[in-house]
């Protein structure tokens, strides 16, 4: 019988093909690589955490400017922990923007939170001003007014026993929690609800420029926090309008004269109450908001 043709064809140098073809295709990585410098990124890291001394005969630690990477790869694509330790084991294109294209060694699950959990807080504020520094840099001044917005981060969910789970609701840590695993479980990570759906994780409230797109801003929090909490501490006071920008979640008479009060010009989408429709007036200032605030989900997407 006569074999049917067939358009693939078999080459020991495809794996060489793919990687040209990538290259002409364009590689999203390789933008960010051309204008963000990840050496400033991972000094100021240092400046914050500096990278642990390991002792004599200990396997060494990752360069930061390789974890700063590794967790740039991990945020751009949504990935867990597992799968941040999968990928660039699967994909050239990230083992090449993490400089590990010719490492026989990739940072695992537990090097990835480590780092993660080393930095903190402080090291991510760290991270977001020097980039905003570059941003600057480059001519790109947050201009336009301000987007606020809220958005959900996950985290692996954690297993603790009623016994357990009553202890941390106390802000407190179960006694026989050896050290080894109090590292390993995230106990600030919280559940919420929205749009009828269970999330665990964080919430990150951001600001937005709306002329360039970037986020200036960010305020980190448990998942159950409302929405509405950070807005004025995730404003960014450099923007060269005053114009705010938010959902209907922000909406409140209080704190709307408190920003005009501060020169903010509010722009907050209003909300229907219980036997009182908007008006046609409303609707149509709502949709006007909307189309601006849309950018915010570019950001997001």
């Amino acid at each position: 019988m006569i074999a049917r043709r067939t358009a693939v064809k078999n080459d020991l140098l495809a794996d060489e093909g793919y990687a040209h073809k990538v290259d002409a295709i364009g590689d999203p990585l390789q933008k960010i690589e051309a204008v963000v410098d990840f050496s400033a990124l991972a000094q100021a890291v240092e400046r914050i955490s500096p990278r642990p001394e390991q002792p004599k005969g200990g396997r060494p630690p990752y360069p930061t400017e390789m974890m700063v990477r590794v967790l740039v790869v991990k945020r751009l694509h949504g990935l867990s922990d597992e799968q941040t330790e999968f990928q660039p084991l699967d994909r050239r294109s990230f083992r090449r923007f993490c400089g590990l294209e010719h490492s026989r060694n990739i940072p695992d699950r537990t090097t990835i939170w480590n780092f993660e959990n080393r930095i903190g807080v402080d090291g991510v504020n760290a991270l977001f001003a020097e980039l905003d520094r570059q941003i600057r840099a480059r001519g790109l001044e947050a201009r336009a007014g301000q987007i606020v917005d809220a958005t959900l981060v996950p985290a692996p969910k954690q297993h603790f026993t009623r016994e357990e789970k009553a202890i941390l609701d106390q802000d407190a840590m179960p006694a026989d929690w050896k050290p080894a695993k109090r590292r390993q479980k995230d106990v600030d990570a919280r559940w919420t609800k929205k749009h009828g759906k269970s999330h665990h994780g964080y919430k990150f409230t951001v600001s937005v420029d709306r002329k360039h797109k970037f986020i200036r801003t960010w305020v980190p929090d448990t998942a159950c926090v409302h929405d509405s909490q950070h807005l004025e501490a995730a404003l960014e006071e450099w923007n060269t309008s005053a114009e705010i920008y938010a959902d209907k979640g922000y909406v409140g008479a209080e704190r709307e004269e408190r920003l005009r009060e501060q020169g903010y010009r509010p722009r907050i989408q209003r909300k229907a109450k219980q036997g009182k429709p908007l008006s046609a007036c409303q609707e149509r200032r709502n949709r006007r908001i909307a189309k601006v605030r849309a950018r915010v989900e570019h950001v997001f997407a």
